[in-house]
């Protein structure tokens, strides 16, 4: 392990810690990677975050923010010093007659749906990491989920962020209203900004209907709103100590459809049906997926098929609608004239809950898998143009069968998003070169298609290096410039969304490689139960100090 390079402690009220154990158990996230912090800050509230950012201005120490640690690309693991913002946990009161909520970069997204439910509204952006992502997580990496398809990912719900520069300086950036004055960070901006909204407006057209990659520039192109560049940008730009979020009605009734289909064609033809029928949601099952899932149970899904899409309809009290169990039927006719080979519909919560459960389905039986079998999320967040979604599977699938990997691809077919884990033994000699043979032909295969390498999950460590092969050179150009003007040190996550010199190659040190050095038997145990509990919301420091 290697040695921490801090020389002096941070003057906070939170904790700070540099030790071996502490340092471990803060070396890997979600993501497939590992990388060894200088140490630990844990900010008692935003004063305290300023503090910390102050000093490690001045010493020139880098942060990396992290919320609970559940991204999947790695901007929350790194060399510098890991700031675990779960601390900042104040959850103002729901603001019902604006519809609007603020919280603490530590609040839990389960929190703000609890709170918005007893105001009968709710907070839309609800990724699979719901029940443990904070909003500051979810803000910096843009967030999405399946409902992304009604209502867009996290950049169209944030209000206003208090943001933490790179200096310390604090100040509430909101959206459509002057920016603070006297802020350094903000001045610096204020005098670039028309120029990086032009450069930005000059690029071409987004061909994804998502994207967490890069800075927000197609959004800041339309807008000018500083907004849509801190959203999404990982902790580069800004520390996040609070957001305000927007909230929308609790829908009056839900209707679900699975529908099985005999080609990926068809399939793609069907989730451009449920688009155009108002889905909310519209998720993809591949064969990978269904495979591995029947191995744990009957599946109320055809054996020739060859991918599912489930569907979720709304109604809304607002919204004017025919009522959504007729739209739910109307689409299902529609499935079955354009060639599903079977459809089932659910018009109650526990017809809608039975078909929900095969999306749930695999993930425990991956736990079971052999322990030397890893999921590993590579390539896990590809989004290409939707008349392009069957190409990406299929490109996928050649990419897995080429380098002898089994694997799983899902995700989001309404917005054309694919997550797919290879299943790796990390016994076979070769286990490495192969994994990044996989990656490399993914890379390649989204590129050529016109996509993103990251919908919702953002760039972090393992897609930053590659930028180069999805963004023009104009792109990356104006996000180096983004990046100087608000972090002109390059303290704040260096290497992720503008690559630095040094950085290490995007699979180096994969956190299942049997041949890293074991560390520290608590920090260890610690991370074993988060990954097993999927319990991500708790404090790592705490859980280093629980018996066995």
């Amino acid at each position: 392990m290697s040695k921490p390079f801090v020389h002096a402690r941070a003057p906070i009220r939170g904790a700070f810690r540099t030790d071996d154990a502490a340092r471990a158990v803060y070396s890997e996230s979600a993501a497939v990677l590992q990388r060894f912090p200088r140490a630990i800050a844990v900010p008692c509230d935003g004063d305290d975050l300023c503090t910390l950012v102050r000093w490690a201005a001045a010493e020139r120490v880098p942060l990396i923010a992290r919320g609970s640690g559940s991204s999947m690309a790695g901007g929350a693991v790194g060399d510098g010093v890991i700031v675990d913002l779960s601390r900042l946990t104040a959850l103002s009161p729901v603001d019902s007659t604006r519809r609007t909520v603020w919280g603490g970069a530590g609040v839990l997204r389960r929190q703000v749906e609890h709170a918005a439910n007893a105001e009968r509204l709710r907070f839309p952006v609800d990724p699979s990491s719901g029940t443990f992502a904070t909003i500051g997580g979810m803000t910096a990496t843009n967030a999405a989920g399946p409902r992304t398809l009604a209502y867009g990912a996290m950049r169209r719900w944030v209000e206003a962020i208090d943001c933490v520069f790179a200096d310390g300086s604090r100040a509430t950036v909101r959206r459509a209203a002057p920016l603070p004055a006297g802020i350094p960070a903000l001045d610096r901006w204020a005098l670039v900004a028309e120029a990086c909204q032009r450069a930005a407006q000059a690029l071409a057209p987004a061909r994804v209907r998502k994207e967490s990659s890069g800075y927000g520039v197609h959004d800041f192109a339309a807008s000018g709103d500083l907004v849509d560049l801190l959203v999404g940008s990982e902790g580069t730009l800004a520390l996040f100590a609070g957001v305000e979020l927007r909230l929308t009605p609790v829908p009056a009734a839900t209707a679900s459809v699975l529908a099985s289909w005999p080609s990926l064609d068809l399939a793609v033809a069907g989730a451009a049906l449920a688009r155009e029928g108002g889905a909310a949601a519209c998720e993809l099952l591949d064969r990978t997926f269904l495979d591995v899932a029947r191995s744990g149970a009957p599946l109320p899904v055809p054996n020739e098929a060859e991918c599912v899409l489930l569907i979720e309809l709304e109604g809304l009290v607002e919204d004017g609608a025919p009522p959504v169990a007729a739209r739910a039927q109307a689409l299902a006719a529609a499935f079955e004239r354009h060639g599903a080979s079977s459809v089932l519909v659910g018009l109650d919560g526990e017809s809608e809950e039975a078909l929900w459960a095969l999306r749930h389905a695999a993930s425990p039986i991956l736990a079971r898998l052999d322990p030397h079998l890893k999921s590993m999320q590579l390539v896990e967040d590809g989004c290409v143009p939707p008349e392009r979604l069957g190409d990406y599977v299929r490109g996928v699938r050649a990419a897995l069968e080429g380098a002898r990997f089994r694997g799983v691809i899902f995700g989001h077919a309404g917005d054309a998003h694919v997550h797919a884990n290879a299943l790796v033994d990390v016994r076979d000699d070769d286990w490495q070169p192969r994994a990044r043979q996989f990656f490399d032909q993914v890379v390649a295969l989204t590129a050529s298609l016109g996509g993103t390498l990251a919908g919702e999950h953002g760039d972090g460590r393992l897609r930053t290096p590659v930028l180069d092969q999805v963004w023009p050179p104009e792109a990356r150009a104006l996000f180096a410039r983004i990046k100087v003007a608000f972090d002109p040190a390059g303290i704040l996550n260096p290497g992720v969304k503008v690559p630095t010199a040094g950085e290490e190659g995007p699979l180096s040190r994969i956190k299942y490689d049997p041949s890293l050095s074991p560390l520290p038997t608590e920090a260890r145990r610690a991370l074993e139960r988060v990954e097993r509990e999927r319990a991500y919301d708790r404090n790592r420091l705490e859980m280093l100090a629980e018996p066995d």
